[in-house]
């Protein structure tokens, strides 16, 4: 269809294994998911779509009745689309994320608005909700952040709200260099700058007290270490966007770079780990 960039696969499954299939997704190029009542909806560059692997994938799971369809995007409302499927989320009765169309809640101490368009990071993935919660316990007062992966922006946000003084969010997906700036905007942020790239094409040149990457884990595995060098000693660094049993690999690799880790947390066989620079 001409002048269409995306296709949309229309995914139908269970919610047990939607977020199972949201990590999958994410090492076949996908750039984004958005969650549906029949089960979710996952983006992808035409020119980057192969049938075979997105088949061999669900194959792994034939068992559980998963079915799917391709869809060309053409022009739609995306903030009429998320409205459809979009709910508030709290994360330990402190942080409230909501949408534009939503109506505030002053009885939490932080509140995010995102307009999610088609960038990931909405606070309902178990990820997003873990990062969050840790860094609801991490000092962010005058800190320097760095925010590698940022998707929407929300952590980027959390960040600035929770006191830092410079926040560089940084993403190599189009859709998300569009939408992160947005939200900034949304939120009425002043310190965060939003930058396109990869941690190693941006030569960032300077160092973060806080790098906060919620990514997969393989891109974790190859990119840890550079993490590090713009960590000072006694820097953190807080990792999400893999299984409880990828700890061990996780840990090993940033162990390899000179970091120690201090903290876990899980959710849905979802974890995060907080390591620090000694």
């Amino acid at each position: 269809m001409a002048g269409v960039d995306y296709l949309a696969v229309k995914i139908y499954c269970s919610a047990e294994v939607r977020d199972i299939l949201v990590a999958e997704l994410s090492y076949l190029d996908y750039d984004s998911m958005m969650e549906t009542e029949d089960g979710l909806e996952a983006y992808i560059d035409k020119s980057k779509f192969d049938q075979i692997p997105l088949d061999i994938l669900l194959e792994k799971y034939n068992g559980l009745h998963i079915s799917y369809e391709v869809i060309p995007v053409v022009s739609r409302n995306w903030n009429e689309e998320w409205e459809k499927n979009y709910e508030p989320i709290k994360v330990e009765n402190k942080v409230y994320i909501r949408a534009t169309f939503h109506e505030a809640q002053e009885s939490f101490p932080y509140e995010i608005i995102i307009d999610p368009r088609m960038s990931f990071g909405t606070g309902h993935h178990a990820t997003t909700y873990l990062m969050i919660k840790n860094q609801l316990d991490l000092d962010h007062r005058d800190k320097r952040v760095l925010d590698a992966g940022t998707g929407t922006g929300i952590l980027a946000i959390m960040a600035e709200k929770l006191g830092a003084k410079e926040v560089v969010a940084y993403d190599n997906n189009a859709w998300s260099i569009e939408n992160a700036p947005s939200n900034v905007t949304l939120n009425h942020c002043q310190r965060i700058q939003v930058m396109e790239g990869t941690i190693g094409s941006l030569n960032l040149g300077r160092q973060f007290d806080l790098v906060l990457a919620n990514i997969n884990k393989n891109v974790l595995l190859e990119e840890t270490a550079q993490f590090a060098r713009h960590l000072p000693v006694g820097g953190t660094l807080v990792l999400s966007g893999f299984y409880q049993r990828d700890d061990a690999d996780i840990t090993l690799c940033a162990s390899a770079a000179g970091l120690t880790r201090v903290r876990s947390l899980q959710r849905n066989d979802w974890s995060s780990l907080v390591f620090v620079k000694k």
